[in-house]
C-alpha cells in the first residue's frame, strides 16, 4: 500500500484523507487537512460560515467558462480508526468500519485537477472552482448552507456517483403523500354491523389504495422518470397496542406482528391513511400524478358524501433535478470519453443528491445552475463495513475528470 501511495498522487491524497474519520457534522479535522493541502500548493481556500470548502483557481483566459467541481466531505461510519488495506486492485479497511470512499474519492480528484491545473501554466482555462460540502449524508445541511449567489460558474460536475463513467443528467425529487379517511360513525362491529351508514375506515382506505397508482408512473430512455411507493397503510383499533409498545421490549422487526396480535378488533373504525413516497426528475409529472391522486379522492368523496371523507396532503423534502435543455455536459462527456476511448452511461437516477439543490438555483449572475453526478470509480458496498473502491478504475476516471475540463476548456 505505500509504494501504491508512493508512485500515485490521487492514490496519496485519497488515502490521507480516509485515514481521517469524518462523521456527518464531525468534519474539522478532514476539512483542516484539505485546506493544509491547498497551502501547500500555493491554492486559494477558506472555509465558509457553516464549514464547508470552498477554492479557486483563476481563469487564465477570460473568453471561458469556468467549471466547479463539487464532493462532500462526510462519511457513513464514526469516529473509530479508518485501517486500510489493499486487496488486488481493491482498497478496502480491515471490516471494523466504512471505508469513506463515497465521497473522498471525489474529494481527492477534485483537489488533484486543482493543483495540476494551478501548477500548468500554458493550460488557457476559464477558472475552477471547488465546493466541499459538510453532513450530505444525513440532512444536506452542507449543500443548503452554500450560497450559490457567489458562484461563478454555470456548470457544475459533482462528483459523487458510484460507478466509473456514470454521467446522470437527471434525479429525482421526494415527495411524501398522505392519504387519510374519517369515516363519519363508527360503532360495535357486532351490534352495529348491519348499518350501512356505518362505514369502516379500513376497508375505505383499501379500495383508495387500490385505485391510486403504484410503481412507475412515468419512463423515457434515460431511465425511470417518477414513480410513486406506497410505504404505509394504516387504521382500526391500533391505539391500545401501540401504546403498549412503549412499556413493551420489542424488536423493530416484531412491531406488525406484534400490533396485529393486540389490536382491537370488535371496533367499526373510523380512521386510517395511507403514506407514500413520490420520486420524479419532472415536476409537471409529478404534478400530473399528484393531480390524478386529488381526482380519485375526489370522486370518493362524492361517492360516500355524507359518510365518509378523503384527504390528500404533500410536502416536498426534496426538489426535482430536472434535465437542462442545454447539453454543454452531455457533449463534453462525450468528447472526452472518446478522446480516451472510455465507455460512458449518460443516464438519470432515481435518487437525491447534492446536484438537486444545484438545479434549483442560480449563480452570481443570475444564470440557473447545470449540474451532473460524475462517477470517476467503481465503489461498492457504500455505506456498510465491506465498502470498498477499485483503484484502477480510480485512475481511469481522474484520467477522465482531467480530459473533461481539457475539452470544457478547448
Amino acid at each position: 500500500m505505500k509504494n501504491l501511495r508512493a508512485e500515485n498522487k490521487l492514490i496519496d491524497i485519497f488515502c490521507e484523507l480516509v485515514s481521517i474519520p469524518s462523521p456527518s457534522l464531525k468534519e474539522d479535522k478532514v476539512a483542516d487537512k484539505i485546506l493544509e493541502i491547498f497551502k501547500e500548493n500555493n491554492i486559494n481556500a477558506k472555509k465558509d460560515e457553516y464549514g464547508n470548502i470552498k477554492a479557486k483557481i483563476e481563469a487564465t483566459d477570460s473568453s471561458k467558462k469556468s467549471l466547479l467541481l463539487s464532493s462532500h466531505m462526510d462519511v457513513v461510519g464514526d469516529d473509530s480508526p479508518v485501517n486500510i488495506n489493499l486487496n488486488g486492485n481493491i482498497i478496502e479497511t480491515d471490516k471494523s468500519r466504512t471505508l469513506g470512499a463515497d465521497d473522498k474519492s471525489g474529494v481527492a480528484a477534485a483537489i488533484l485537477l486543482a493543483i495540476e491545473t494551478n501548477n500548468d501554466k500554458t493550460l488557457k482555462h476559464g477558472g475552477l472552482e471547488i465546493i466541499f460540502t459538510r453532513d450530505e449524508e444525513q440532512n444536506m445541511t452542507g449543500i443548503h448552507n452554500i450560497k450559490t449567489e457567489n458562484i461563478e460558474s454555470e456548470y457544475i460536475l459533482v462528483l459523487d456517483a458510484d460507478k466509473l463513467g456514470q454521467v446522470q443528467i437527471a434525479g429525482a425529487s421526494y415527495t411524501k403523500l398522505v392519504v387519510k379517511v374519517d369515516a363519519l360513525k363508527g360503532g360495535h362491529s357486532g351490534i352495529d354491523i348491519g348499518d350501512k351508514t356505518r362505514l369502516n375506515a379500513g376497508t375505505l382506505i383499501a379500495e383508495l389504495v387500490n385505485e391510486i397508482p403504484q410503481g412507475v408512473y412515468k419512463k423515457d430512455e434515460f431511465g425511470t422518470v417518477t414513480s410513486i411507493n406506497l410505504g404505509v397503510i394504516i387504521g382500526g383499533g391500533i391505539q391500545t397496542a401501540i401504546d403498549n409498545i412503549k412499556t413493551t421490549d420489542i424488536k423493530s422487526s416484531e412491531y406488525i406482528d406484534y400490533i396485529l396480535d393486540k389490536a382491537i378488533t370488535n371496533v367499526i373504525n373510523i380512521k386510517a391513511g395511507a403514506a407514500y413516497s413520490i420520486r420524479s426528475s419532472n415536476r409537471q409529472f409529478e404534478k400530473n400524478l399528484i393531480d390524478e391522486i386529488r381526482q380519485i379522492a375526489e370522486n370518493f368523496n362524492k361517492k360516500y358524501e355524507g359518510l365518509a371523507k378523503a384527504a390528500v396532503e404533500t410536502a416536498e423534502h426534496l426538489p426535482p433535478f430536472e434535465k437542462s435543455d442545454d447539453e454543454t455536459i452531455i457533449n463534453t462527456a462525450k468528447k472526452a470519453s472518446e478522446n480516451i476511448k472510455l465507455d460512458i452511461d449518460i443516464s438519470s437516477f432515481h435518487a437525491g443528491a447534492e446536484t438537486h439543490i444545484y438545479a434549483n438555483n442560480k449563480n452570481k449572475y443570475g444564470i440557473q445552475l447545470k449540474p451532473a453526478l460524475l462517477g470517476i470509480a467503481d465503489i461498492y458496498n457504500m455505506h456498510s463495513a465491506n465498502e470498498q473502491i477499485d483503484y484502477k478504475t480510480y485512475l481511469r476516471g481522474y484520467e477522465f475528470l482531467k480530459e473533461f475540463f481539457k475539452v470544457f476548456n478547448s
